[in-house]
C-alpha cells in the first residue's frame, strides 16, 4: 500500500469541459472531517478488505474465479433503444476518465465478487445537464455512523482525519466544492448478522483458499531450496559460549541450508575424530500434498458458486466446448443474470432520474466463451448439422444464427 498522500483529483465530466476541468472530491458544505469513531469498522481491525485483497493476489484459482466472474457479469457491452440518445452517450463515455459504462461495471463486479461490497459515485448538476459514473475502490470506503454517508480514505492502516472525505449515500445528493452534486451507491451481498457491510459469497472458502496458496508456496520453497532433503546436521566444533555456537550455526545455514528452516543444525563438542554428519528426514507425503491442493482447489470453486470448466481447471484433460457451453448456461441463469440485475438497477434509476430517459431497454449483452455453431450459419444449416429436421425453403430457417440468438446482438460500444 502506497503511504503517500493520495491525490483525489480527477477531471470533471461535462459535455463542454470533459478534458480540461479538474474534479476534486468534495469535503461537503463545511462539514467536519470524520473521526475514527464516526464510521463503522470493516472487520475487527478495520482492515478486512486488505486481507481479502492479499489473499486474492496469492491464491491462483481464487483470483481466476474473481476475474472471470467480473468479466462474465460485465458482459460484452450494452444494447438499448436507439432513441435513448443521452443513455447511448453514457454507454460510450461514462466519466471524464474516458471509461465506458462496461469498464465501470467491470470494476463494480470485480469489487463485489472480491469484497461482497461495491461503491459507485454518481455526479450531476442541479440542472441535470449531464450524468457521470465513477467507480470507487471498495477497500477505501467505510460507512459513516450516521448511515447516510460513506467515508473515503486512501490508507485505512494509517488513518488521518484531515485526509478523509465523505460522500452522501444515494439518493441523497450534496453539492461539492466543484459546484456539482455528488452521491455514492453502496452495493452489498446480504449476510445474516452483518448490517453495515456485505460478506463475499466465498466466505466459507477462505480457509481452502489459504490452503491452495500455502501448497503453492511450499512448492516454491522446495524449488528455491533445489529440492534438498530436510534433516538434522550434526557439527563437531569446540565452542566456549552460546554466542559462538549461534554464529557457527548461522554461518552453516547461510552456506548449506538453502531455504532457511529446511535443515536443523546442532553443535556438539569435538572428539578425536570428526563425526559431523547429516541425518535426513524423509517423508513420503508428496501424494498427500497434491491431494490436499486438489481438494482445496475444488472447494474454492464450490464456495464461489462457480463452475470448473469456466475456471480453466479442466483444460488439461481436454477442451470440451459442449461442457463449457452447458455450464455457462447454468451460470448465466443462476449467477450472472442475478448479479447483472442487482448492479444495473440503481444505474437505471439514476438514468431515469437524471437523464429523463426510459432505461427499460438498456440491457447487457451476454455471449458464451465458446460457440458450438458459427454465427454466419443459417438456421437450416445448423439444424442439419445437429441431425434435426430442416427445411431450406422455410423463411424462418433462412435467417442466420446471429439473427435469432441474443449472442448476435451488436454492442453499442
Amino acid at each position: 500500500m502506497d503511504n503517500k498522500k493520495h491525490n483525489y483529483s480527477t477531471k470533471l465530466f461535462t459535455p463542454k469541459a470533459a478534458a480540461t476541468t479538474e474534479r476534486i472530491f468534495p469535503t461537503f458544505g463545511g462539514a467536519k472531517a470524520p473521526t475514527a469513531k464516526q464510521f463503522w469498522q470493516w472487520g475487527g481491525d478495520n482492515l478486512f478488505p486488505y486481507a481479502l485483497s492479499l489473499l486474492a493476489r496469492r491464491s491462483t484459482t481464487h483470483r481466476r474465479i474473481i476475474n472471470d466472474k467480473a468479466d462474465y457479469i460485465s458482459g460484452k457491452g450494452f444494447s438499448c433503444d436507439e432513441r435513448m440518445v443521452r443513455t447511448r452517450e453514457l454507454i460510450g463515455l461514462a466519466n471524464s476518465e474516458g471509461e465506458t459504462l462496461r469498464q465501470v461495471l467491470n470494476k463494480l463486479a470485480f469489487d463485489k465478487a472480491l469484497f461482497g461490497n461495491a461503491f459507485l459515485e454518481v455526479v450531476t448538476d442541479s440542472q441535470h445537464t449531464f450524468l457521470a459514473l465513477f467507480h470507487q475502490d471498495a477497500s477505501r470506503c467505510r460507512l459513516a455512523k450516521d448511515n447516510s454517508h460513506v467515508v473515503l480514505h486512501h490508507d485505512w492502516a494509517h488513518f488521518k482525519e484531515s485526509e478523509a472525505v465523505q460522500l452522501p449515500l444515494y439518493p441523497l445528493f450534496e453539492e461539492g466544492t466543484d459546484g456539482n452534486l455528488h452521491a455514492i451507491i453502496h452495493y452489498k451481498d446480504y449476510e445474516p448478522m452483518f448490517t453495515h457491510y456485505g460478506v463475499p459469497p466465498y466466505i466459507a472458502g477462505l480457509g481452502v483458499s489459504a490452503i491452495a496458496y500455502k501448497t503453492d508456496d511450499w512448492n516454491i520453497s522446495r524449488l528455491e531450496n533445489s529440492f534438498q532433503l530436510s534433516g538434522v546436521m550434526l557439527l563437531d566444533g569446540g565452542v566456549e559460549s552460546e554466542e559462538e555456537a549461534e554464529t557457527l550455526v548461522r554461518n552453516a545455514q547461510q552456506k548449506f541450508a538453502g531455504q532457511p528452516g529446511q535443515v536443523m543444525f546442532m553443535v556438539k563438542e569435538c572428539d578425536q575424530n570428526d563425526s559431523s554428519r547429516f541425518i535426513p528426514i524423509t517423508a513420503s507425503n508428496e501424494g498427500d500434498w497434491k491431494a490436499l491442493h486438489d481438494q482445496a482447489t475444488g472447494d474454492i470453486v464450490v464456495a464461489h458458486s462457480w463452475f470448473r470448466s469456466l475456471s480453466g481447471l479442466d483444460y488439461g484433460t481436454g477442451f470440451s466446448a459442449e461442457r463449457i457451453l452447458h455450464e455457462y448456461e447454468v451460470a448465466l441463469n443462476t449467477v450472472i443474470l442475478g448479479e447483472q440485475a442487482e448492479l444495473m438497477e440503481p444505474i437505471k434509476v439514476a438514468i431515469e432520474a437524471v437523464l429523463g430517459e426510459d432505461s427499460s431497454s438498456l440491457e447487457i449483452i451476454n455471449r458464451p466463451p465458446s460457440r458450438s455453431k458459427p454465427l454466419y450459419m443459417k438456421v437450416w444449416e445448423a439444424r442439419k448439422a445437429d441431425g434435426l429436421d430442416y427445411d431450406p425453403a422455410d423463411p424462418t430457417q433462412q435467417l442466420y444464427v446471429s439473427q435469432v440468438t441474443k449472442y448476435g446482438l451488436q454492442s453499442v460500444e
